[in-house]
């Protein structure tokens, strides 16, 4: 029975695409775009030459139910953003919840996606968090904050470079200027990079270097220095049998 898969790609370093999803790409009967001339190249650079069907938040809801159909009628379909997991701050939601309903499979991939790279490496306790992508640009993006500044758990965001500066005066502005944060910019690719330091350090770093490729923003949580201090984030060793 024909199923939908979601295939993870790349986020900059092409060698991060798996064997598996080399393989379900060349398998499939058509393959799901965000931008068809983006994954052109990714599939060229594979040799893999499948038919690509433009699949992104503008035509999304116009689409799904004659994807559905096309899955009912046998033939397998693929998902793919530009860069990244699809459904992690990409379109794919509604695709996975339409074939979910209508009873066909669904099949994710694990891949590449900056969010827990960034996490890692940011130093912050990375047990428990909270992922927020993209917050609201206008709307809402204030109270979004506000509800934040209670938040114990690392947080982490995505951010453009042209409003990087912004938001990390904006989370000054609502969790403290001491609060902790990594910025980690071009994940995987040739000039990443990851600054650390309280807000403030990271503002002024930023406003004296132009910010610069894709951005995740890593938040510590609320009372981090005191939950270290006090072992809260050590692991119990598993007891001996």
């Amino acid at each position: 029975m024909a199923k939908l898969y979601i295939v993870p790609t790349p986020i900059g370093n092409l060698e991060d695409i798996t064997l598996r999803a080399i393989r379900v790409l060349e398998s499939v009967d058509f393959i799901l775009a965000e931008d068809t001339r983006t994954s052109s190249v990714l599939l060229k650079h594979l040799n893999i030459s499948k038919p690509l069907h433009s699949h992104h938040k503008f035509n999304e809801h116009a689409t799904v139910a004659a994807v559905a159909e096309a899955i009912e009628a046998g033939r397998d379909v693929a998902l793919i953003s530009d860069a990244g997991t699809p459904g992690i701050s990409d379109p794919g939601f509604l695709l996975v919840r339409t074939c979910v309903e209508a009873g066909i499979e669904v099949e994710t991939l694990p891949g590449a996606t900056a969010a827990i790279p960034a996490l890692i490496q940011s130093g912050f306790p990375c047990d428990r968090f909270c992922f927020e992508g993209f917050l609201p640009q206008k709307k809402g993006r204030q109270k979004r904050l506000a509800e934040l500044k209670e938040e114990s758990r690392t947080m982490i965001f995505y951010e453009s470079p042209f409003r990087i500066v912004k938001a990390l005066e904006q989370f000054a502005e609502l969790f403290g200027a001491e609060r902790r944060v990594a910025v980690v910019r071009e994940i995987t690719k040739k000039f990443e990079q990851t600054v650390r330091g309280t807000l403030a350090e990271a503002i002024a770093y930023f406003k004296e270097h132009k910010p610069k490729g894709e951005f995740v923003i890593v938040v510590a949580g609320k009372g981090l220095k005191n939950r270290v201090q006090e072992g809260e984030d050590e692991e119990e060793p598993d007891a001996e049998e």
